[in-house]
């Protein structure tokens, strides 16, 4: 179990490294959720591009929802 150290640093465990694919330099993002701590790699903005391709656009608005 990873220890806090007293400059408030903590080792990733090799085996969760490897599984979600950790490098050095890597980005980091902490999400908090009630009790728990989530962590993530950040990815770049590049990295989402094109990932609505194809997504309909077409919904129905009322028209006091138009400006």
């Amino acid at each position: 179990m990873p220890i806090l150290s007293s400059k408030f640093q903590i080792v990733i465990p090799k085996e969760i490294r490897e599984k979600h694919g950790f490098k050095e330099g890597d980005q980091i993002e902490f999400l908090s959720i009630g009790n728990m701590l989530q962590v993530s790699k950040s990815r770049p903005i590049k990295d989402y591009e094109g990932f609505l391709k194809g997504i309909d656009t077409t919904i129905e608005r009322d028209e006091d929802d138009r400006l």
